[in-house]
């Protein structure tokens, strides 16, 4: 089913839990299988009852795909080539997986990746129902900024590649609306995305430079952005998050003022957000302002009745 209207990026959601039993196999196979993803889905593997749950996110040249799939086999079939697709995509499954393409075997750990060029024939077989992602592109998007062009295709990316491991955090933060709220986000969310790939697959010189000060700067950020608003109420210093990720407080502090803000505001405003839910939840209605204050990792009560008022326009005990 389509996105409502008014969602920011475009995009739709296929589930079979809406159909009956004996329409699933041919329906995920018939409208989702050949008509979307250009693939031929065999009979799905085991015995269970066949389940599918499917997001589409379309970007400007970019459309990203999150799965969870019961066991089953796909494969792009010769037949299949004269749809006129022969852009890339590239996979990777939480479940090993097993395949052949470009004529190579591939076995595939959890969470290896592997490019494929659509204009070939191939399959894979995913014995174990796990999430997975696929990222289809048009071939002049990633094939310029590879050493190897093309020749890429159905060589295994491991799972612990740095710029890939990167790339899966930056992946699963685009999965939330508010980080492609705009056309502009949803530009710069893709050549990001182009940039971390061509760094997993393996980058020309002139890529990887610029891949460095584009991509990798943005996905850096999003994983330091995604570990503080998930504990906001800890205590924060720069050069503690900085040791983790295993940057210079330098630049992490750099990162935070590329993007318009400082690592300081930026704490700041996820604490106030955690109060404000807080605040705003029966479930922390037997505490005190100041126990949610202090939760929020505000130390300091009459500053924190400031910010609160300065950022929601009402005081914390208006709210609670």
């Amino acid at each position: 089913m389509r996105d409502r209207p008014g969602a920011r990026a475009p995009g739709f959601r296929f589930s079979t839990d809406v159909l009956p039993a004996r329409e699933r196999v041919p329906m995920f196979r018939e409208v989702f299988g050949r008509n979307i993803l250009g693939i031929d889905v065999a009979e799905p593997l085991g015995d269970g009852q066949f389940r599918a749950d499917v997001l589409v996110k379309q970007l400007p040249g970019l459309n990203i795909l999150w799965a969870n799939y019961s066991p089953l086999r796909g494969a792009r079939t010769r037949a299949q080539l004269a749809d006129g697709n022969d852009g890339l995509a590239f996979q990777w499954s939480a479940s090993p997986s097993s395949g052949d393409h470009m004529g190579r075997d591939l076995e595939l750990a959890s969470n290896d990746g592997v490019l494929i060029s659509c204009s070939d024939p191939g399959g894979s077989a995913f014995p174990s129902a796990a999430p997975m992602v696929s990222l289809a592109f048009p071939r002049e998007a990633l094939a310029p900024l590879l050493r190897e062009g093309e020749n890429c295709a159905g060589w295994p990316v491991p799972a612990g590649t740095p710029a890939f491991a990167l790339l899966r955090h930056y992946i699963h933060m685009l999965r939330h609306e508010d980080a492609i709220a705009t056309p502009e986000l949803q530009r710069l969310a893709a050549l990001h995305v182009y940039d971390l790939l061509a760094l997993a697959v393996g980058a020309t010189r002139d890529a990887q430079h610029m891949a460095t000060h584009r991509g990798v700067g943005a996905a850096r950020l999003c994983a330091i952005k995604k570990e503080i608003a998930e504990n906001a109420g800890r205590q924060y210093s720069v050069e503690a998050v900085a040791a983790r990720h295993r940057l210079s407080p330098r630049h992490v502090q750099r990162l935070f003022e590329q993007d318009g803000t400082s690592f300081t505001e930026y704490v700041r405003e996820q604490r106030l957000l955690l109060a404000y839910r807080m605040l705003s939840s029966p479930r922390f209605s037997h505490l005190r302002v100041s126990d949610i204050a202090l939760e929020a990792g505000f130390a300091d009560l009459s500053w924190f009745n400031r910010q609160f008022r300065r950022r929601f326009g009402a005081c914390p005990n208006d709210i609670h």
